[in-house]
């Protein structure tokens, strides 16, 4: 068992220039802890005006989850899925062996975005099959009754949250749901004590017992906690992300997450080769080539909280 922990995974500014023209903030991977759960990557891309352009990239090993806050976002891959994206419907695209995809903000100029981009990292059974693309329009909701206030809502954007289960895809036991909490309310969340858990702040204001939260920090909460008390006085927009810990000590490097050095010059290899393990999105004249890799071996990330 991990313990019960309260640690504050601060965001840092990450520019990714060239195609994409924009900065991110990245909450995962954190240096002293490579996952939550299956979770191994999350990004906030905005709030900013701006003009997306991620031309076709490749991915192994992992699902990418996407749950855009402000805009549309339109997303094609080697499978032949095209699809927009907006408020509330969730894109799950599974990588498997080997997939590529880009993603374009809708309309041709600069346009208000917001969204959060989740990395999902694929178990040994799931991780060497094939690709898949899903888009989730209607995800279910729960109401979380308040100890004061107004009541809290749930949406379960992946996995189980409160007895409630998302539609999409999971293959290890994982939690992702977002929470609603009205101003001067207080509610528990119910967490399962097995499985460890986070809470992002994305908007508003929060605070657990003894601990008031800021926007775009993640408090890291351990395992061994069957719920957890969230007051808001404002009102607040929060994301909870957990799951049973990942065993497995997995090498991530660009898009790839795998679980070896070899394994990943192999992919990066591949890619730069245009070989038929990545297909072909349509629709583009131009794609993202790989970067070079490090002149050190790739070593897996390792806990150390």
């Amino acid at each position: 068992m991990i313990g019960q922990r309260r640690l504050v995974l601060e965001p840092r500014a990450v520019p990714l220039g060239g195609v994409r023209g924009m900065e991110v903030l990245r909450v995962l991977p954190h240096r002293n802890l490579p996952t939550i759960g299956a979770w191994c990557f999350l990004d906030r891309f905005g709030p900013a005006e701006t003009r997306m352009r991620v031309e076709p990239h490749p991915h192994i090993g992992l699902q990418t989850v996407t749950w855009p806050l402000v805009g549309e976002i339109r997303h094609r891959d080697s499978l032949g899925s095209d699809a927009d994206l907006r408020r509330g419907q969730l894109n799950l695209m599974t990588a498997g062996n080997g997939i590529s995809h880009s993603e374009y903000s809708v309309g041709e100029g600069p346009v208000p975005l917001d969204a959060l981009q989740f990395w999902v990292v694929l178990p040994e059974s799931a991780r060497h099959g094939d690709g898949g693309f899903e888009r989730h329009t209607d995800l279910p909701t729960t109401t979380l009754s308040a100890a004061t206030g107004s009541d809290a809502t749930a949406t379960v954007v992946l996995g189980e949250f409160a007895g409630v289960h998302s539609p999409a895809t999971v293959h290890t036991p994982i939690v992702g749901a977002e929470i609603v909490v009205p101003a001067g309310t207080t509610v528990r969340l119910p967490l399962r004590p097995e499985w460890e858990h986070a809470l992002l702040l994305v908007e508003g204001d929060a605070a657990v017992p003894e601990h008031a939260m800021t926007r775009n920090d993640m408090l890291y909460l351990g395992d061994s906690r069957d719920g957890v008390e969230v007051t808001s006085s404002e009102g607040g927009l929060l994301f909870l992300l957990g799951g049973e810990p990942f065993e497995d000590e997995i090498v991530m490097w660009w898009n790839f997450a795998g679980r070896s050095h070899d394994e990943i010059a192999a992919a990066r290899e591949d890619w730069e080769a245009a070989s038929p393990r990545f297909g072909v999105v349509e629709g583009h004249d131009q794609r993202i080539p790989a970067p070079p890799l490090p002149p050190v071996r790739l070593m897996p990330r390792s806990r150390t909280l």
